[in-house]
């Protein structure tokens, strides 16, 4: 099913996190595919509770209830093996960004404030996955280029987004809706990074609420509508 960005941008637009040139063709058999999808889902939980560096490939195969040689069957490397985790996690690693306004339906803020929050709901529920690929960038040269490259692509939908609301005079039309769309969106990025892997205690309500000031404080969004 086609899902659609806030601005129209389908997220098939969205480049993929995970590198899927480097898997393997998947198993013909409805037993090989739930061989694979076992060590898969452990091979999550392996890397969420030890770390990707720490995780090892026994552990793997012992959290699937496999042999590490049955692992080798389906991935060659742990590397590879992180990609299937990523692939499988697409859907709930895309966000949305911020949604055009139709009419009089919603007031800028209200769009925005909907938005940072099934960002940072999103977010939450994803934490440890999160803080895994925050690791892996730091180590992987190609990983981090996939990773900048995602970054990009949602930044640029919220600056089509921002500049619609320019065009509109709902913001402040001094403004590079690319540069502050960037800021923005790295205000909020990080924001959800010190509170769901850094440990800081914050309630969902209050990251939205602040999140959502600060993007209408800067862009001088006007309100319309409701």
């Amino acid at each position: 099913m086609t899902t659609t960005a806030g601005d129209g941008v389908a997220a098939e637009e969205i480049p993929p996190l995970a590198d899927t040139s480097i898997l393997r063709e998947p198993p013909s058999t409805p037993r090989g595919v739930r061989t694979r999808t076992a060590l898969v889902v452990a091979a999550r939980t392996v890397f969420e509770r030890d770390g990707y560096l720490e995780a090892r490939l026994a552990d793997v195969a012992s959290e699937a209830g496999l042999s590490t040689g049955s692992f080798y069957t389906y991935f060659a490397s742990k590397e590879e093996i992180l990609h299937a985790v990523l692939d499988q996690a697409q859907s709930e690693l895309l966000h949305p960004g911020m949604p055009r306004l139709r009419g009089d339906e919603a007031s800028a803020a209200a769009v925005i404030e909907a938005s940072n929050r099934a960002y940072f709901e999103a977010y939450k529920r994803n934490a440890k996955l999160m803080a895994i690929l925050e690791q892996v960038a730091a180590i992987d040269p190609k990983f981090r280029e996939l990773r900048r490259r995602r970054s990009r692509a949602f930044c640029d939908r919220n600056a089509r987004s921002l500049a619609h609301l320019q065009e509109r005079g709902l913001a402040d039309p001094q403004l590079d809706p690319q540069q502050a769309a960037r800021a923005l969106s790295g205000m909020v990025g990080r924001m959800a990074y010190y509170t769901y892997v850094l440990g800081e205690e914050r309630s969902v309500d209050e990251l939205v609420r602040t999140a959502t000031r600060l993007w209408v404080n800067a862009a001088r969004i006007e309100s319309v509508g409701g």
